[in-house]
């Protein structure tokens, strides 16, 4: 498996191509070295959380510890994973692909989610919108995408977690505004049938929208869109659609891989750190919803807009079954996706 691997010290601007980043807490010879197995859009959550990390493990045990990242489709980290990526955390985009490492050689145990609070989910998205500046196709809400005329760039959902919220949003919201899953399936083909291309990540996704300058519209996690906002200034508008999804991206210690390296008393503290005031701090800056901390979430209130949301569970009955109706092989995504 060849993985490619830049540090990440400058801003998204110029770091939207990077596909793993290695990046050291201390330049001269760390006593401990972590690697966190991420998702495509928390690049720059966490370099900031690493170093926040890395200066509180220092002061409360004397030792120094670099914390390396990874980052990719969630589907395809987990896959690496599985094929011996040696992940001591796993801060993935959807619980279905940690799921995946319990069932594909007990990498972590079942009930992982049980071992941190908030189901193990310290920050919380949602799926926006963003267009062109000002908004030139007239983009408002999710029926928008489905019209002709309209390119609308999203990921690959066989390989990317952010792409599979994605596309249950837009399914969800056309069952509710057009009565039923046969409709709903209608819809999502017809936004699909706009997708000039499917990118394996979301991150692959942002940058075929801002830097390649294709479509009209970029379906996107809230954070990714906040930062294209932050980085590339008057050039893209955010639309917040009338009903998105709850994203919880949980996180877990690899069990197996700490067991073997000796690193699960960082590791589990590390993941521990993300719930604390400084953790969750960095988060709402970082534009994710923090989960736990009351004062992060206020300080941070303003920048999120309030969204009519619903939980994966409450639409889809779980990961377990949304994957099997919609993202196994020859289900529902398959069926109605081609390339034009």
């Amino acid at each position: 498996m060849s993985l490619r691997r830049d540090f990440i010290k400058i801003p998204l601007a110029a770091t939207l191509g990077l596909a793993l980043s290695v990046v050291p807490a201390f330049a001269q010879g760390p006593s401990l070295t972590l690697l966190n197995v991420s998702y495509d859009p928390t690049r720059e959550l966490y370099v900031e959380f690493n170093q926040a990390f890395a200066r509180y493990w220092k002061a409360k045990t004397g030792q120094d510890v670099a914390i390396k990242q990874s980052h990719g489709g969630s589907g395809k980290q987990a896959r690496s994973i599985i094929d011996g990526l040696d992940a001591d955390v796993a801060t993935l985009a959807l619980a279905g692909d940690t799921d995946a490492l319990a069932k594909n050689g007990a990498w972590v145990p079942a009930d992982w989610q049980k071992r941190l609070p908030h189901n193990a989910s310290p920050y919380t998205s949602t799926i926006v919108l963003v267009v062109r500046q000002g908004n030139p196709k007239g983009i408002k809400d999710w029926d928008d995408l489905a019209k002709t005329g309209i390119s609308v760039i999203t990921p690959n959902p066989k390989t990317s977690g952010g792409a599979r919220w994605n596309y249950l949003a837009a399914w969800e919201f056309a069952k509710r505004k057009y009565g039923g899953d046969a409709k709903a399936r209608e819809f999502v083909a017809r936004l699909y049938g706009n997708v000039p291309v499917l990118d394996t990540g979301a991150r692959g996704s942002t940058i075929t929208f801002a830097q390649r300058n294709q479509g009209d519209v970029l379906i996107a996690w809230e954070n990714e869109a906040y930062l294209l906002e932050k980085e590339f200034g008057a050039k893209f508008d955010v639309v917040t659609p009338s009903l998105s999804i709850l994203a919880e991206p949980a996180v877990t210690v690899v069990d197996r891989n700490v067991d073997k390296k000796g690193t699960r008393a960082v590791a589990e503290e590390y993941l521990k750190f993300l719930y604390s005031e400084e953790g969750q701090d960095i988060i709402g800056k970082n534009f994710y919803r923090p989960a736990v901390s009351k004062k992060a979430q206020d300080k941070y209130a303003k920048q999120f807009p309030k969204i009519n949301l619903f939980t994966i569970d409450q639409a889809f009955g779980g990961w377990a079954k949304a994957d099997k109706e919609h993202f196994a092989d020859n289900a529902s995504f398959d069926q109605i996706y081609s390339r034009k």
